[in-house]
């Protein structure tokens, strides 16, 4: 710098200059505040005096009946160099005197009005009404009866001048302060230069950089007052060495907190954009953790699910308030699957007045969602279980009847063909019913061993069952299976699963139909190591949507309404689990004229096999013709 001086006395005279004027500068400014405070304090007590003054003298006018006094008084008040304005109203706020005008062009403001019902008996108050003008105001009473109210206004400008005469002379002391150090300056440089330059290459180093880069500490070169500073100098140096470092390792735990919380985190700005956000939360919306700043949640999120979180976002900002445990529901991410979110949302202060951000705390609810969904349906099938077994009970009596009735047909009434044949087969389902009963008492535990089933006798009997809405309904039934071919099973459950096939099959036909029902011997598509018997049971009905399709196994899923209960297809699937077997879905729905319907595959291994076996499932679209 051109104008500093170069010499060592012209420098220490020179920071000494500015270092008083920065102290009779502060200096001032304290003077001046506490000499304001108190100009303001005597001018309030003044105002509080000059109020009950007028209000003496309107009360004094008034008990002799003589109200011009009160005009006269309310003027002279106006004169005072102190005061602004000066007036008299009634009680409910009317203006009756005034100091300068015409009483009836005069009205008072809303804060003055918001005074009268707080003023207390005969006792004056002072308030502001605005950040420069303050005012007083006293009731008036005669013989306890309020008559009027005095208001006098302060002159702030006479004020002003009281505190400007004190400025001014606080000026002229530091210019007599400032002459009076130069000279000692000049006196004492020889002795101060050295400890001074230091301390100014010092503070040099320091402003260059914040780390020092080796300059600190300072070299001490007395034992006086002037090495006191340079060791005081060393100490804050070393201290704010020391508290950068701890802030630096505070933002660097919570920078790892923020990127390693298992939860989602986000910050939001008043515009919902995107500020800051964690790996958690990138991970939850399956998008990049780089391509959130600065975007905004309907870019991200669909858009029932992105409105929701923004309406929650711009109401912390409107509230100023944190809000708990907001539950979320949709579809997406990476992989895309059905999600449920439990969203908190806080206001994020930078002053107590202001909040700058909206932080976000998303936690994945989506397991214990899919939990609570699982322990729904157990409850549902432990009911179902409980009803099952008091309908099973119920119905043992009746057909442990119809039981020995049609043995005793069967055996003493001489019966010839066809009843024999029909009375056989009757005993054949009812026979399957006692089954069903006492597998229902034990949700399908099977209590007998496996035998040898004819698969012709097992398919027959189950297409006889349904003979006769399969004419009603006009349905051409084409079988394909050997009549010599068996298969070692739990023939009643086999058959149980076939019937409810071939019924959901009939349900699907009602307009008139193909339904092909086939058995062969054939190999596990899976292992084909493993034979067995495949089961097809296929319709040219109405099909199925994919997403009915992917759920036909699901326990109290159906799509008949009052007429199902959706546990048919569910019981089924459990069978075949039971016997190691596998099941396969296709399905289509007609469009532009071409033929719709559905495909079942069941593949049931020969000999027993191991009854936690689980079977696999699939579902896809067909997009060839059924034959």
């Amino acid at each position: 710098m051109r104008w500093w001086p170069r010499s060592i006395r012209g420098q220490m005279l020179a920071g000494l200059v500015l270092l008083e004027a920065l102290s009779l500068g502060l200096f001032a400014v304290v003077l001046i505040r506490q000499q304001k405070h108190e100009v303001y304090l005597h001018a309030d007590q003044r105002l509080t005096y000059q109020t009950a003054v007028v209000a003496l003298q309107a009360r004094e006018a008034l008990l002799e009946q003589r109200p011009g006094w009160v005009g006269l008084s309310v003027k002279m008040m106006g004169e005072a160099p102190d005061v602004a304005f000066a007036k008299v109203t009634d009680p409910v706020g009317n203006v009756l005197y005034v100091s300068q005008g015409v009483p009836e062009q005069s009205t008072l403001d809303p804060v003055e009005l918001a005074q009268i019902p707080l003023l207390r008996h005969e006792e004056p108050k002072v308030f502001a009404l605005d950040k420069v003008r303050r005012e007083g105001v006293k009731a008036i009473y005669t013989g306890g009866e309020l008559r009027g109210l005095a208001w006098v206004e302060t002159n702030r400008d006479w004020e002003h001048g009281q505190i400007g005469d004190i400025l001014r002379a606080t000026i002229l002391f530091g210019i007599i302060w400032i002459l009076a150090s130069v000279l000692m300056v000049l006196w004492m440089a020889r002795s101060l230069s050295r400890p001074l330059a230091i301390l100014n290459r010092g503070t040099r180093a320091l402003m260059s950089s914040t780390e020092g880069n080796g300059s600190f500490p300072l070299r001490v070169t007395g034992h006086n007052e002037m090495g006191d500073l340079i060791e005081a100098f060393n100490r804050m140096v070393a201290s704010l060495a020391e508290q950068r470092s701890g802030l630096n390792d505070t933002l660097s735990l919570l920078d790892s907190m923020l990127a390693n919380a298992p939860i989602g985190l986000a910050f939001f700005d008043r515009h919902c954009r995107f500020v800051r956000v964690n790996q958690a939360f990138a991970s939850m919306t399956g998008v990049p953790l780089s391509s959130h700043l600065g975007r905004t949640l309907p870019e991200l999120l669909p858009q029932p699910e992105a409105r929701e979180l923004e309406n929650l976002v711009q109401r912390v900002f409107t509230d100023e308030e944190a809000e708990r445990d907001l539950e979320m529901s949709g579809q997406g991410g990476k992989p895309a699957q059905a999600w449920t979110w439990l969203v908190s949302a806080y206001p994020v202060r930078t002053t107590p007045q202001h909040v700058r951000w909206v932080g976000v705390i998303v936690l994945d609810a989506s397991r214990r969602k899919r939990a609570e969904e699982v322990l729904r349906k157990t409850d549902k099938l432990a009911a179902t279980g409980r009803l099952a077994a008091s309908i099973a009970h119920e119905i043992n009596n009746p057909l442990e009847a119809i039981t020995n009735l049609l043995y005793l047909l069967h055996n003493f009434c001489q019966l010839q063909n066809p009843a024999l044949n029909y009375v056989t087969m009757a005993e054949d389902e009812v026979r399957r019913i006692a089954e069903i009963t006492q597998q229902t008492l034990r949700f399908y535990r099977q209590s007998t061993l496996p035998t040898h089933a004819t698969m012709a006798e097992l398919l027959d009997s189950v297409l006889t069952l349904y003979q006769g809405r399969l004419n009603r309904l006009n349905i051409q039934v084409e079988r394909d299976y050997d009549p010599a071919m068996v298969l070692f099973c739990f023939a009643g459950e086999i058959r149980q699963v076939i019937a409810n096939l071939v019924g959901n099959a009939i349900d699907a036909t009602s307009n008139g139909g193909r339904l092909l029902v086939r058995a062969r011997r054939s190999r596990n598509w899976v292992d084909p190591a493993q034979t067995g018997v495949r089961f097809m049971v296929a319709d040219s009905g109405t099909g199925m949507e994919p997403e009915v399709a992917e759920r036909v196994f699901e326990a109290f899923f159906t799509t008949k309404e009052v007429t199902g209960t959706g546990l048919g297809l569910w019981v089924s699937h459990e069978i075949i689990i039971k016997h190691g077997g596998l099941v396969h879905v296709r399905s289509r729905i007609a469009a532009h004229e071409k033929v719709s319907g559905t495909v079942f595959q069941l593949f049931i291994p020969d000999g027993p096999q191991p009854v936690a076996t689980e079977a696999w499932a699939s579902t896809e679209q067909s997009s060839q013709q059924k034959s």
